[in-house]
Protein backbone atom coordinates (compact mmCIF):
# COMPACT_ATOMS: atom_id res chain seq x y z
CA UNK A 1 0.00 0.00 0.00
CA UNK A 2 1.46 3.44 -0.74
CA UNK A 3 0.35 7.42 -0.29
CA UNK A 4 -0.07 9.34 -2.44
CA UNK A 5 2.87 11.33 -0.80
CA UNK A 6 5.94 10.26 0.77
CA UNK A 7 5.80 8.98 4.27
CA UNK A 8 9.35 7.80 6.07
CA UNK A 9 9.69 5.84 8.44
CA UNK A 10 12.95 6.58 10.74
CA UNK A 11 14.49 2.80 11.58
CA UNK A 12 15.54 3.18 14.56
CA UNK A 13 12.06 3.66 15.57
CA UNK A 14 11.66 -0.90 15.14
CA UNK A 15 14.90 -1.35 15.94
CA UNK A 16 15.16 -3.87 17.83
CA UNK A 17 13.13 -6.17 15.08
CA UNK A 18 15.72 -5.49 12.27
CA UNK A 19 18.11 -8.69 12.78
CA UNK A 20 18.76 -11.31 10.73
CA UNK A 21 15.60 -13.30 9.47
CA UNK A 22 13.51 -10.18 10.62
CA UNK A 23 14.28 -7.37 8.33
CA UNK A 24 12.32 -8.77 5.44
CA UNK A 25 9.40 -9.02 7.80
CA UNK A 26 9.21 -5.80 9.44
CA UNK A 27 9.88 -3.73 6.14
CA UNK A 28 6.68 -5.62 4.51
CA UNK A 29 5.14 -4.83 7.92
CA UNK A 30 5.94 -1.14 7.34
CA UNK A 31 4.85 -0.74 3.67
CA UNK A 32 1.49 -1.97 4.79
CA UNK A 33 1.22 -0.02 7.36
CA UNK A 34 1.74 2.93 4.05
CA UNK A 35 4.57 3.92 4.39
CA UNK A 36 6.94 5.02 1.36
CA UNK A 37 10.49 5.01 2.58
CA UNK A 38 12.65 3.95 5.44
CA UNK A 39 15.14 6.22 7.00
CA UNK A 40 18.16 3.68 8.21
CA UNK A 41 20.42 4.76 11.18
CA UNK A 42 23.06 2.07 10.29
CA UNK A 43 24.02 2.02 6.45
CA UNK A 44 27.57 0.69 7.01
CA UNK A 45 26.98 -2.84 8.39
CA UNK A 46 24.96 -4.04 5.01
CA UNK A 47 24.08 -2.04 2.77
CA UNK A 48 23.74 -4.29 0.04
CA UNK A 49 21.98 -6.56 2.09
CA UNK A 50 19.75 -3.63 3.24
CA UNK A 51 19.32 -2.39 -0.24
CA UNK A 52 17.85 -5.58 -1.17
CA UNK A 53 15.33 -6.40 1.53
CA UNK A 54 13.99 -2.63 0.62
CA UNK A 55 13.69 -3.60 -2.53
CA UNK A 56 11.73 -6.42 -1.72
CA UNK A 57 9.17 -4.38 0.61
CA UNK A 58 8.72 -1.72 -1.96
CA UNK A 59 9.99 0.81 0.31
CA UNK A 60 12.65 3.37 -0.69
CA UNK A 61 15.98 5.15 1.22
CA UNK A 62 16.05 8.55 0.28
CA UNK A 63 17.45 9.72 3.43
CA UNK A 64 19.44 8.10 6.35
CA UNK A 65 21.21 9.00 9.74
CA UNK A 66 24.76 9.22 9.56
CA UNK A 67 27.48 10.80 11.05
CA UNK A 68 29.51 11.31 8.01
CA UNK A 69 31.08 14.32 10.15
CA UNK A 70 32.92 11.80 11.99
CA UNK A 71 32.69 8.80 10.06
CA UNK A 72 34.63 7.59 6.77
CA UNK A 73 33.50 9.68 4.44
CA UNK A 74 34.20 7.96 1.69
CA UNK A 75 32.44 4.81 3.64
CA UNK A 76 29.52 6.62 4.00
CA UNK A 77 28.94 7.85 0.58
CA UNK A 78 29.73 4.35 -1.07
CA UNK A 79 27.43 3.00 1.30
CA UNK A 80 24.38 5.71 0.67
CA UNK A 81 25.00 5.49 -3.36
CA UNK A 82 24.46 1.46 -2.96
CA UNK A 83 21.39 2.58 -1.26
CA UNK A 84 20.36 5.13 -3.57
CA UNK A 85 20.15 7.79 -0.77
CA UNK A 86 20.49 11.53 -1.68
CA UNK A 87 20.22 12.86 1.48
CA UNK A 88 22.80 12.06 4.31
CA UNK A 89 22.07 13.46 7.46
CA UNK A 90 24.21 13.92 10.25
CA UNK A 91 22.07 12.92 13.16
CA UNK A 92 23.66 13.95 16.51
CA UNK A 93 26.28 15.99 17.92
CA UNK A 94 27.91 15.77 21.26
CA UNK A 95 26.13 18.37 23.50
CA UNK A 96 29.30 18.27 26.01
CA UNK A 97 31.02 19.40 23.03
CA UNK A 98 28.99 22.77 22.06
CA UNK A 99 29.21 24.82 24.95
CA UNK A 100 31.42 27.24 23.67
CA UNK A 101 31.73 29.16 19.92
CA UNK A 102 34.51 27.06 19.39
CA UNK A 103 32.97 23.92 19.61
CA UNK A 104 30.28 25.07 17.70
CA UNK A 105 32.17 26.14 14.99
CA UNK A 106 34.34 22.73 14.89
CA UNK A 107 30.98 20.99 14.32
CA UNK A 108 29.80 23.28 11.49
CA UNK A 109 33.00 23.38 9.89
CA UNK A 110 32.98 19.44 10.28
CA UNK A 111 29.97 18.98 8.35
CA UNK A 112 30.50 21.74 5.81
CA UNK A 113 33.34 19.44 4.66
CA UNK A 114 31.42 16.63 4.53
CA UNK A 115 28.84 18.26 2.73
CA UNK A 116 31.48 19.88 0.10
CA UNK A 117 32.87 16.12 -0.48
CA UNK A 118 29.39 14.57 -0.58
CA UNK A 119 28.07 17.41 -3.48
CA UNK A 120 30.74 16.01 -5.79
CA UNK A 121 28.99 12.51 -5.95
CA UNK A 122 25.80 14.21 -6.04
CA UNK A 123 24.87 13.75 -2.42
CA UNK A 124 23.52 16.08 0.25
CA UNK A 125 24.22 16.48 3.74
CA UNK A 126 21.92 17.29 6.71
CA UNK A 127 21.47 17.96 9.92
CA UNK A 128 19.00 16.75 12.73
CA UNK A 129 18.36 18.87 15.76
CA UNK A 130 17.81 17.20 19.28
CA UNK A 131 16.99 19.35 22.01
CA UNK A 132 19.83 20.41 23.29
CA UNK A 133 20.92 22.79 20.54
CA UNK A 134 17.76 24.88 21.80
CA UNK A 135 18.15 24.80 25.43
CA UNK A 136 21.76 25.38 25.16
CA UNK A 137 22.87 28.96 24.89
CA UNK A 138 26.15 30.75 23.80
CA UNK A 139 25.95 34.97 24.59
CA UNK A 140 22.62 34.21 24.91
CA UNK A 141 21.95 32.91 21.27
CA UNK A 142 20.53 29.32 21.13
CA UNK A 143 23.35 26.80 20.26
CA UNK A 144 21.14 25.92 16.77
CA UNK A 145 20.58 29.49 15.57
CA UNK A 146 24.42 29.95 15.90
CA UNK A 147 24.86 26.47 14.44
CA UNK A 148 22.59 27.05 11.73
CA UNK A 149 24.04 30.50 10.86
CA UNK A 150 27.49 28.96 10.16
CA UNK A 151 26.58 25.84 7.98
CA UNK A 152 26.58 26.33 4.34
CA UNK A 153 23.23 26.79 2.91
CA UNK A 154 23.71 23.69 0.97
CA UNK A 155 23.44 21.68 3.98
CA UNK A 156 19.45 20.66 4.53
CA UNK A 157 17.45 20.31 7.33
CA UNK A 158 15.28 18.09 8.97
CA UNK A 159 14.08 20.04 12.04
CA UNK A 160 12.44 17.10 14.77
CA UNK A 161 9.81 19.10 16.04
CA UNK A 162 9.12 16.91 19.65
CA UNK A 163 12.29 17.62 20.36
CA UNK A 164 12.86 21.18 19.02
CA UNK A 165 9.77 21.77 21.36
CA UNK A 166 11.11 20.07 24.50
CA UNK A 167 14.63 22.26 24.20
CA UNK A 168 12.31 25.22 24.22
CA UNK A 169 11.68 26.44 20.61
CA UNK A 170 9.01 28.43 19.15
CA UNK A 171 8.37 25.60 16.37
CA UNK A 172 6.09 28.01 14.89
CA UNK A 173 8.59 30.52 14.79
CA UNK A 174 11.28 28.60 13.54
CA UNK A 175 10.31 26.92 10.61
CA UNK A 176 9.67 29.98 8.80
CA UNK A 177 12.66 31.69 9.48
CA UNK A 178 15.08 28.76 8.64
CA UNK A 179 12.71 28.85 5.45
CA UNK A 180 13.63 26.38 2.34
CA UNK A 181 15.98 24.79 4.11
CA UNK A 182 14.33 22.77 6.10
CA UNK A 183 13.82 19.56 4.01
CA UNK A 184 12.76 17.07 6.05
CA UNK A 185 10.90 16.81 9.49
CA UNK A 186 10.40 14.28 12.25
CA UNK A 187 6.77 13.73 13.38
CA UNK A 188 5.75 12.56 16.70
CA UNK A 189 1.86 12.71 17.14
CA UNK A 190 1.65 9.29 19.68
CA UNK A 191 4.50 8.35 22.13
CA UNK A 192 4.86 5.59 24.06
CA UNK A 193 3.32 6.18 28.15
CA UNK A 194 6.17 6.88 30.36
CA UNK A 195 8.76 8.48 27.16
CA UNK A 196 7.03 12.12 27.05
CA UNK A 197 9.42 14.53 28.42
CA UNK A 198 8.34 18.47 29.81
CA UNK A 199 7.57 20.43 26.86
CA UNK A 200 9.61 23.98 26.98
CA UNK A 201 8.63 25.60 23.62
CA UNK A 202 5.96 24.81 21.46
CA UNK A 203 3.61 21.33 22.06
CA UNK A 204 3.09 20.34 18.55
CA UNK A 205 1.09 17.33 19.24
CA UNK A 206 -1.89 17.30 17.73
CA UNK A 207 -0.95 20.45 15.18
CA UNK A 208 0.76 18.82 12.07
CA UNK A 209 -1.58 20.34 10.16
CA UNK A 210 -1.37 23.25 11.08
CA UNK A 211 3.10 23.16 11.19
CA UNK A 212 3.24 21.76 7.35
CA UNK A 213 2.17 25.00 5.77
CA UNK A 214 4.78 26.82 7.54
CA UNK A 215 7.27 24.39 5.78
CA UNK A 216 6.66 24.24 2.32
CA UNK A 217 9.96 23.00 1.08
CA UNK A 218 9.88 19.81 3.06
CA UNK A 219 10.40 16.92 0.55
CA UNK A 220 9.13 14.26 3.07
CA UNK A 221 7.96 13.61 7.01
CA UNK A 222 9.64 10.75 8.68
CA UNK A 223 8.12 9.49 11.81
CA UNK A 224 9.76 8.28 14.54
CA UNK A 225 8.89 6.41 17.95
CA UNK A 226 12.27 6.27 19.78
CA UNK A 227 12.10 4.85 22.96
CA UNK A 228 10.25 1.82 23.62
CA UNK A 229 9.12 -1.53 26.07
CA UNK A 230 6.77 -3.31 24.17
CA UNK A 231 5.19 -4.11 21.08
CA UNK A 232 5.52 -0.97 18.93
CA UNK A 233 4.25 -1.66 15.69
CA UNK A 234 0.68 -0.76 16.86
CA UNK A 235 2.25 2.82 18.09
CA UNK A 236 3.84 3.16 14.85
CA UNK A 237 0.99 1.95 12.75
CA UNK A 238 -1.52 4.88 15.00
CA UNK A 239 1.14 7.43 13.99
CA UNK A 240 1.24 6.74 10.46
CA UNK A 241 -2.34 6.79 10.37
CA UNK A 242 -2.16 10.45 12.12
CA UNK A 243 0.65 11.37 9.59
CA UNK A 244 -0.92 10.23 5.94
CA UNK A 245 -4.61 11.87 6.93
CA UNK A 246 -2.30 15.52 7.62
CA UNK A 247 -0.46 15.20 4.32
CA UNK A 248 -3.62 14.47 2.88
CA UNK A 249 -5.44 17.38 3.87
Amino acid sequence: MTTERPLGIQLYSVRDDLGPGRLDGTLARLADMGFTHAEPFDILGDPAGLAASLRRSGLRAATAHAAIDRLDREAVLDAAETLGIGTVIVPWADPATLTDRAGVEALADAVNSASALAAGRGIRVGYHNHDFEFAQHIDGVPVYDLLVGLLDPAVVLEVDLYWAGVGGADVFELLPRLGERVRFLHVVQEREPGNDRPVLGSDTTGRLGEILPLAPSVEMPVVEVVAHHSDVFPLVERNAAYVREQVRA
